[in-house]
């Protein structure tokens, strides 16, 4: 047990030594800028000249949270590190934290907080594009004294760090780790971007909509500029803007913003509407937003319903499963009201269900239509009769009738 900060300090040096054995051991590649990288993490290690304990305490720690981050990053100049490194990292890390704990009686990560968030930011904007300068001149160079490498992994460290903090006291911490995380978001690198989004998901899920009123305009602007990013981050972009419409906006389905953030969703799945990667994780992640707007949607049919039209018919059975949640989750928001495409909406349906025979998932397939019809049938009685008629007779629906028949009965 550390008693005095000579003996968390001895402490820490103990738990350095194999992470600054195994790292000096770790080869990289060169010529993909890894190696410096390594450098950059081995100027954290903590220094036996060195007397300033919270310098010490500070760096090694960005060390750990850079290394135990690397065990879920897909970025490659992070993929030189074993996984057992990262473990050991995210252990030493943990044995600080609980020596720390036992010394000062205070969470390591919150004291934390208030000097590497900072640290981070700063170290993101040095690799970022700015805009206009302060006398409103146009810049259009990054700094070259910066690698980006630098801010990605100092990205990886922003996340994790925020992931490891006690959900309990996470909302207290909000001041300090949203004007970062936009900072991420603004950044030009998708890896960078990318961390940002995870940090901002990770907030909308674990703490009170009150925490973000302060940031609610600035963070929902961010997520409209952000929705038009590259593929490999559009999942991301989806998630986090749902997720934060969803909860600042639940008292309003007519504000502004869900129309906003729809629109720009829409627009950009309409650029690839055939993108079986961008279907998917929009499908995925956007019932909270209906749910939301509710029927306010009835607005956005003319772009919403011919979409899921052509993915109805995808080649994939997940996306049609997934069209048809979302199908039955506008239904029953907007009962689809004065709306031109009912008649068009059960013929597509009736078409998929013949095709089904033909997919593995035909039978969850064909399950979720029938309530889908059930569920139209319902909401109109007289217009669904007079567009059913024509396939009341189809032999290929005889297994389809008898249960429509039945509810109308």
């Amino acid at each position: 047990m550390a008693n005095s900060t000579l003996d968390l300090h001895n402490k820490l040096i103990l738990l350095a030594e194999p992470i600054q054995e195994s790292l000096s051991r770790t080869s990289t590649n060169p010529s993909d800028g890894s190696a410096s990288v390594k450098s950059f993490l081995q100027s954290l290690l903590p220094s036996t000249n060195e007397t300033d304990f919270q310098l010490v305490l500070t760096n090694f720690s960005l060390l750990c949270a850079a290394l135990a981050a690397s065990q879920t990053s897909t970025y490659d100049q992070l993929s030189w590190i074993p996984s057992s490194l990262s473990t050991s990292a995210d252990s030493a890390f943990q044995d600080l934290q609980k020596a720390y704990s036992d010394y000062q009686n205070k969470d390591l990560l919150v004291e934390l907080m208030p000097i590497v968030l900072p640290l981070i930011k700063s170290s993101i904007k040095e690799s970022s594009i700015d805009k206009e300068d302060t006398d409103g001149d146009e810049v259009s160079a990054a700094s070259a004294r910066v690698p980006v490498a630098y801010a990605i992994v100092v990205a990886y460290q922003f996340r994790w760090f925020v992931t490891q903090i006690d959900l309990q006291l996470l909302g207290k911490l909000c001041s300090l780790i949203i004007p970062c995380a936009l900072t991420a978001l603004d950044h030009w690198s998708p890896e960078v971007k990318a961390q940002g989004m995870i940090v901002f998901i990770h907030l909308a899920k674990h703490v009170s909509c009150n925490e973000f009123s302060l940031y609610e305009d600035v963070i929902l602007d961010a997520c409209c500029q952000n929705i038009a990013s590259s593929d490999e981050i559009w999942e991301h972009v989806v998630e986090m803007s749902v997720l934060l419409v969803s909860c600042t906006q639940q008292n309003n389905p007519r504000s502004p913003w869900f129309e906003k953030v729809l629109n720009e969703m829409l627009s950009h799945l309409w650029r690839q509407p055939r993108s079986k990667e961008r279907r998917i994780a929009w499908l995925k992640h956007i019932e909270p937003l209906f749910c939301g707007m509710g029927i306010v949607l009835l607005g956005h049919f003319r772009r919403l319903l011919p979409l899921f039209f052509k993915w109805l018919h995808a080649d994939d059975d997940a996306s049609v499963l997934l069209v048809l949640d979302s199908i039955k989750t506008v239904i029953k928001f907007t009962w689809i009201r004065y709306s031109p495409y009912y008649d068009k909406l059960i013929d597509e349906l009736v078409i998929l269900y013949k095709d089904a025979s033909l997919k593995v998932e035909r039978e969850n397939i064909r399950a979720n239509i029938l309530q889908i019809l059930i569920l139209l049938q319902q909401c109109k009685g007289q217009q669904f009769e007079a567009a059913w008629i024509k396939h009341k007779h189809d032999p290929n629906l005889s297994t389809l009738s008898p249960s429509l028949t039945h509810c109308s009965s």
